[in-house]
Order: C-alpha cells, then structure tokens, then sequence
C-alpha cells in the first residue's frame, strides 16, 4: 500500500496556486549540497547540543532529523548535550536552590544525584528517543559508560587582589576531563549506531562529575580527530563591533576580540573550547544559532552557511 501523501506539493509545477518564481529551486540546493556531502562522507562530525533547540518542540524534531540524515549519508554525527534548564527545573520541584558559582553550577551531593538523573535518564533518552523515531538508530551513553570521561575535580582560583594569595573555591562536584578513551564511541559508530552522550563523568575512585558539555564535546572531538565540532547554541554566533555575525575568525581574531571586549561573557568559553579543540586536531569548529530550523544542515551543507566558522 502506498504512503499517504499531502494534497499539493511544492515541486509539482501543476499544483494549484504555485508560483515557480516565488518557490526555491530544491535541485539547486541539492547541488550545493553535494560538495559538502562528499567532503563530509565517512568523517565524524561532534555536535554540542543545547539552548532553545532542546527545549521547543518544533527545533527539537528538526534537530533530530538533521542527526538522522547525516548518518543516512555516510557521515558519522556524534551528540553530547547539556541540560541546565531542565536540572534546574527538578531541583526547584525538589525545594533545591540552585546556586552559580562563576557560572557553574555548584554542584553538592544532593544536586549530583539530581543532574545524573536528569542528563543520563530524562534528558539523554528523549535525545534517543526522538531520533529513533526519525529513523536513526541512536544510543544513549555517559561519560562512565566504557570509562569514556576520566575526570577530576575542578579547581576553581580567583585572585582579586593581587597582594594576597588566590582564594580557592569549592564547586562541589564540578569535574575536569582528564582524559577521553574512545573505544566504545568507535565501536558504537562502526556498527551504525548514533551515540548520544551526557556530559557526566567518572574520577579516579569511582565519584561522579558534573561536566561543562562544551568542555565534553571538545574534548570528545579531539579524541576521535574529528573534522568538525558544532556548538549549538542560542545566539547567531561571533558578533561584530556592529553586532553583526562574523562569518569566519582565528585564533589570532578571537583574541583580538576578546582584548577589545567585543567577545565577552558566555562567548568565551565557547570560542575557548572551539580554540582548544582546532589545536588538537579538528579541522573546524562552528557556532551557530539551534533556534534556525535544521541550523545544522544549513552550517554544513550551505556555501554561506549560518553561523560562524572558527579556523586555527
């Protein structure tokens, strides 16, 4: 039995109401793309997931399409996600106060059980869930899955006054990647599966470790000298003196615009990380906005894309 199909079709040139001069040439797209398709084809592509794309319902469904035509076209896409929002969430349902310390998230007993739950059980399965339901065949892992993140507790030290020793602070179990070991992310892809990972990870004497997912995903792409790294985030990417979006900057531009404070905030880290991951040998890095409908797609397989490209 045939599938059901819609009533009108945007490429039919007899359908009622269509206007050729109004509708996007999809052969032109398709011709686009394919450079991009080609060049990416059997590499492994590492996406931070996180922003708005995680939480509306349409972006979320976009996002989950996009993973599963890449891997239907050859490319191996590797997902680490965040979740603070949805943390946050269950710790006020509990009557637990959230508490920032330079912008992470301290991070006591009571609140590690809170963020496993929440990244490696909620969070992480509906990630699998719905690009399972796309078609794809995505599996959920974190970071003390296959001892993939070794971790350590990070060390948070602030000195404001340049007289006296820095003052240490204590962000309960906030973690550091000591090292990633790969294996099972290989072994996971080889057989055509899509690993979808939290960003938790696993120390020494077996503690667990609430992980920036930047700082994962970098780390992770580095691991697998992967040829992308995206960061999906919630603003259109490196912005201008003017506001506008820079298309493509280096290391050289970044700290430049860093000096000037015209990169500043939460920027800085993202660029950091894209940064730390090109000197360990991924070939680009991207930031682009999750809130554009199938943002990754268009960075990727677009000649302007829609975000900003990141070189050594």
């Amino acid at each position: 039995m045939m599938a059901d199909t819609p009533d009108t079709n945007i490429l039919d040139p007899n359908t009622p109401d269509s206007n050729s001069s109004q509708r996007p040439n999809v052969a032109d797209i398709l011709v686009e793309a394919l450079p991009y398709i080609q060049q990416f084809s059997t590499k492994t592509i590492v996406i931070k997931y996180g922003g708005h794309a995680m939480v509306d319902e349409k972006l979320k469904r976009d996002f989950a399409n996009d993973i599963t035509l890449l891997k239907f076209i050859g490319i191996n896409p590797v997902v680490v996600h965040g979740g603070g929002p949805q943390i946050s969430k269950v710790l006020s349902a509990m009557g637990i106060t959230s508490t920032f310390i330079r912008g992470m998230r301290y991070t006591d007993d009571a609140t590690m059980d809170v963020v496993e739950m929440v990244l490696g059980g909620k969070v992480n399965k509906d990630i699998v869930a719905r690009i399972n339901q796309e078609g794809g065949r995505a599996v959920g892992l974190t970071g003390k899955d296959g001892s993939l993140i070794l971790a350590e507790k990070m060390k948070i030290y602030v000195q404001d006054d340049q007289e006296k020793p820095p003052e240490i602070i204590d962000p309960g179990m906030v973690g550091d990647v000591v090292s990633v070991n790969p294996e099972i992310i290989h072994t996971l892809t080889e057989k055509g599966f899509i690993p979808i990972i939290a960003p938790v990870g696993i120390g020494k004497k077996g503690e667990t470790y609430n992980i920036n997912a930047d700082v994962v995903a970098s780390k992770i792409a580095a691991s697998l000298a992967a040829e992308r790294l995206i960061l999906v985030t919630d603003v259109d990417g490196v912005l201008d003196a003017d506001q506008k979006l820079v298309s493509s900057v280096n290391g050289a531009d970044i700290r430049q615009m860093i000096q000037n404070l015209q990169i500043q905030g939460g920027m800085i880290p993202k660029v950091e990380c894209a940064l730390a991951a090109l000197q360990s040998g991924v070939k680009k890095a991207h930031i682009i906005n999750g809130k554009i409908s199938h943002a990754v797609l268009l960075e990727l397989f677009t000649d302007s894309g829609i975000g900003t490209q990141v070189e050594c």
